[in-house]
């Protein structure tokens, strides 16, 4: 009986000790490509709203379609389940505004429904952006319309040709 309690002891901590030992080695390379995966939805916007200030509605199409596919794959963490069910919900908002971007040539109603996108985007911006990342909310002050960029420069999307630097900083993260 004692036997068969020390081998089975013996077993047991073996596996606890290899378990611990894979969780210490998966870790970083999870951490790692969460960060690849946050970048990446990070480019995809800032392309996306770039191809505004140059009124390229195909370049809206392809960054949108581009935008869409990397947050199809990104899974939340560190949430409580009422937060982890809103940030869900929103990301599928994102991606239908996304869509909407791809089913229509039209800059001029590309850029409304980018309107409604980078503020749902900019309330999720936290999660998405990757640790060594600043991104700034900005505003265009004759309409209120907001988007997220990289840079305190302003370069507004929605009115490139006649106020491309028309616009303020509202925030930052």
């Amino acid at each position: 009986m004692k036997r068969a309690f020390v081998i089975t002891f013996i077993f047991l901590s073996t596996l606890v000790n290899a378990q611990l030992t894979s969780k210490e080695e998966v870790v970083p390379e999870l951490v790692a490509k969460r960060e690849t995966e946050k970048k990446e939805i990070t480019k995809n916007y800032l392309a996306l709203k770039n191809s505004f200030l140059t009124s390229d509605s195909l370049a809206v199409v392809k960054n949108a379609e581009e935008l869409k596919k990397s947050l199809k794959n990104f899974k939340f963490k560190k949430l409580t389940l009422e937060k982890m069910n809103e940030a869900t919900t929103i990301r599928k908002e994102i991606i239908e505004l996304a869509s909407q971007l791809t089913a229509t040539k039209n800059i001029n109603k590309q850029r409304k429904i980018f309107e409604t996108l980078s503020a749902k985007y900019w309330e999720q911006a936290p999660k998405f952006k990757a640790e060594d990342a600043t991104l700034y909310l900005q505003v265009c002050p004759m309409t209120g319309a907001v988007w997220t960029s990289d840079s305190k420069d302003i370069k507004n999307p929605y009115y490139p040709k006649n106020m491309l630097t028309c616009g303020e900083v509202k925030g930052s993260i």
